[in-house]
């Protein structure tokens, strides 16, 4: 049973598949991080705005401000600001308006760019992990003098389980990056239209 291959030993012996571990580690930390975000950000802004122009129209300008600050979704927000900045001329608001949205998609994009490179740099260390197994399989091969497979065997699943790492920890690095900047777009959208009508529904001049 000596030359049996143990996935847990050749996991604790190669330090390329320990900082996959933590490649991965960091990757999910950060998946559950952004969903949480979404999770909160995402919000219809007709719902909003269609609760804040009856406040309005009822003359409650400071609880539709109110209503607009306490909703952490990053519609709300925008519509917030612009409601704060509602006195100023047409143009003026406009701009800030586009300066807020700017600074929400920040905040969706936030921690993003972890997920985008851990999914661009995770298979180039599991092949280099795949040739450290192999040079080790080589050096194993030339110390014995011969042996046959068994010799090489250690080496060699070093090397392959080291590629599949790479990929396990990419494939769901770059799926759940390219889904979460979708909603990012898609939020963008939705913080263009409510900000548009928001102008319209205060009359700016």
């Amino acid at each position: 049973m000596g030359n049996e291959i143990h996935l847990l030993v050749i996991f604790r012996d190669s330090f390329t598949l320990i900082i996959l571990a933590c490649c991965s580690l960091l990757s999910i930390t950060f998946m559950i991080e952004r969903w949480l975000y979404f999770r909160r950000a995402e919000v219809k802004g007709d719902e909003v705005l269609r609760h804040v122009h009856k406040l309005l129209e009822d003359g409650k300008a400071d609880q539709a401000a109110a209503y607009a600050q306490k909703n952490p979704a990053a519609v709300s927000q925008v519509i917030h600001y612009g409601l704060l900045h509602a006195s100023r001329p047409r143009r003026d608001l406009e701009e800030l308006l586009a300066s807020k949205r700017l600074e929400e998609r920040m905040k969706a994009e936030s921690n993003l760019a972890v997920l985008g490179t851990l999914g661009n740099i995770a298979p180039f260390i599991g092949l280099f992990g795949t040739v450290v197994g192999i040079i080790k399989a080589f050096q194993d091969l030339a110390l014995a003098g011969g042996g046959g497979p068994s010799v090489v065997a250690k080496g060699i699943a070093e090397a392959l389980i080291a590629t599949a790492g790479g990929l396990v920890v990419a494939i769901p690095a770059v799926v759940i990056y390219n889904f979460y900047m979708r909603k990012v777009k898609t939020l963008s959208v939705e913080m263009e239209v409510a900000a548009a009508r928001l102008v319209v529904m205060l009359g700016a001049k």
